[in-house]
């Protein structure tokens, strides 16, 4: 009937109305109750921001948690680095006490090597005048070579002083005397060894120097059918100085230059015949300057 109120239809907003207190009390969401082209209701906002903010906390403890974790890894790696700095410092520290050390050492043998130079060149003078006086000492010697075994006899200074005199057609006056004669080395019991050389010490230098100076210019001499030579008496040292040049000869025969070997030890090479006491151009050439090639 029109007057009752149970028939009426509801309208528009009534029924709205009606709609949303129902979802209240079923605590539907305001998206079931609002229409298609309806705004927004501000509790509807809320909850989306919500969840946006919670989505957005969710991922930045993540990155911190990820972040802690990088940092606790690089303290990790700073604590064993510190670890490792610590044992370098102790060697770097343990190999500068070790070159402290070794520096100390060298200072002293440095020292010690220019003590050491200074005694090898004190040596090598003393041994030079050492040299030089035995040389001197034996100036009235002279050396014979090629005399065979027992020629001589029971008298050594004897049969010197009679086959000298005849090897070298010379007139002693005062006739040759002699401190020692003697040969060097044991006796030999096979004579077809060869013979070993004689040393005879005269009582004059200018005999000695005489017999000499014939040898350089005749010899060499011969009894019977052996070959006599005379040479000086040097020092063992002074004679290995003159073995030196022994190489040169060969070389400087063939160069067609003249060439002679002096006391003690020195050569001399020129372009005219050298003789003791001649005025020729001349180059000499101690030992210390003995070169392999023979100079031009």
């Amino acid at each position: 009937m029109p007057g009752s109120k149970t028939n009426q239809k509801p309208t528009g907003k009534s029924a709205r109305q009606l709609l949303f207190s129902e979802a209240l009390h079923r605590k539907r969401p305001i998206s079931t109750i609002t229409g298609p082209h309806s705004p927004p209701s501000p509790t509807q906002s809320t909850t989306m921001s919500d969840k946006e903010q919670s989505i957005t906390m969710e991922k930045i403890l993540q990155e911190i948690t990820a972040v802690s974790r990088r940092i606790e890894g690089m303290d990790a790696s700073l604590s064993s680095l510190t670890l490792e700095t610590k044992s370098m410092r102790l060697d770097i520290a343990g190999f500068q006490t070790r070159v402290t050390g070794l520096e100390h050492r060298m200072g002293t043998l440095e020292t010690q090597m220019t003590t050491y130079r200074d005694r090898d060149q004190d040596l090598l003078y003393l041994r030079s005048k050492l040299t030089d006086l035995e040389d001197r000492s034996r100036r009235d010697n002279i050396r014979l070579l090629g005399i065979p075994e027992h020629e001589e006899g029971t008298d050594m200074q004897a049969f010197l002083g009679s086959v000298l005199p005849k090897l070298t057609s010379l007139d002693f006056d005062p006739p040759l005397e002699f401190q020692t004669a003697h040969r060097v080395g044991p006796k030999r019991s096979d004579t077809s060894l060869r013979p070993r050389p004689i040393i005879a010490c005269l009582l004059r230098h200018n005999h000695a120097r005489q017999i000499l100076q014939t040898a350089r210019k005749q010899g060499p001499f011969r009894i019977g059918q052996h070959d006599i030579r005379i040479t000086a008496d040097y020092s063992k040292d002074t004679n290995e100085r003159r073995k030196a040049f022994l190489a040169l000869r060969p070389r400087l025969r063939q160069m067609g230059m003249k060439f002679g070997l002096f006391d003690p030890a020195r050569m001399c090479i020129a372009d005219t015949e050298i003789r003791d006491g001649c005025h020729c151009t001349r180059r000499t050439f101690p030992l210390r300057r003995l070169n392999s090639e023979p100079a031009s």
